[in-house]
């Protein structure tokens, strides 16, 4: 039988941390908590967690800067959980390494499905050679992409950001992210010239590109990879 997972809350608010922890030990995991963000750093480095939830309003250190501290070695997934609503905030944590961002209040059931998401992500080796998704099939070795078996033609460019997405599974990434990593820092600001290249992937991948369930929206924020 396999064993639970670990999850840290880093949050001073009592109520927060009384109602996760009964959402997720309901849910069958195991739970840390932390107060502040030197009791975080701690916890993280000697209670192994399979994942962190964040706040960003910690009574110490702010919670970026945890964040960035913890990204300086913890590798697996961090979801922030704060009443922090500001583009500006949501949009510097996903670029210092979080996972995803959800606000308070918050609802139970999509924090279990992003905490589900995040995890079984971390758990995926980088080296994965085929990845499935529903009814398509990407090949990283091959350089192929199939839906429902019909090869998908993709240009070397819709290809290169289907294929960055897949490798960040569990992840929200930013406009600015994306820009960089596929045409560069010159781009960084052309986000109108990715929304085109999103519409493009999504009439050649998704099922209803009206309604898609792979290549999701984060409105204002970016786009992450259903399953």
């Amino acid at each position: 039988m396999n064993e639970p997972h670990t999850i840290l809350i880093i949050d001073d608010e009592l109520q927060i941390r009384r109602l996760l922890e009964i959402t997720l030990s309901s849910n069958g995991y195991k739970i840390l908590h932390a107060t502040t963000g030197k009791e975080g750093l701690v916890a993280a480095a000697t209670g192994h967690p399979s994942l962190i939830v964040l706040d960003l309003g910690l009574p110490d250190i702010d919670g970026q800067a945890v964040l960035t501290d913890l990204r300086k070695w913890f590798s697996k997934p961090i979801i922030i959980l704060s009443v922090r609503d500001s583009e500006e905030d949501i949009i510097n944590a996903l670029d210092k390494g979080a996972n995803d961002y959800l606000t308070k209040p918050f609802r139970g059931g999509e924090l279990m499905a992003r905490i589900r998401a995040a995890i079984r992500a971390g758990e995926r080796k980088d080296d994965e050679p085929v990845v499935i998704l529903n009814h398509l099939t990407i090949d990283m070795v091959n350089h192929t992409v199939r839906k429902d078996d019909e090869l998908v033609k993709l240009t070397s460019t819709e290809y290169e950001l289907l294929c960055l997405l897949v490798r960040n599974r569990g992840r929200v990434l930013t406009h600015q992210y994306i820009l960089k990593e596929i045409w560069g820092y010159g781009y960084l600001e052309q986000t109108q010239y990715l929304r085109v290249y999103v519409a493009q992937l999504r009439k050649k991948i998704e099922e209803n590109p009206a309604k898609p369930k792979l290549l999701i929206t984060e409105s204002g924020i970016g786009y992450r990879l259903g399953e």
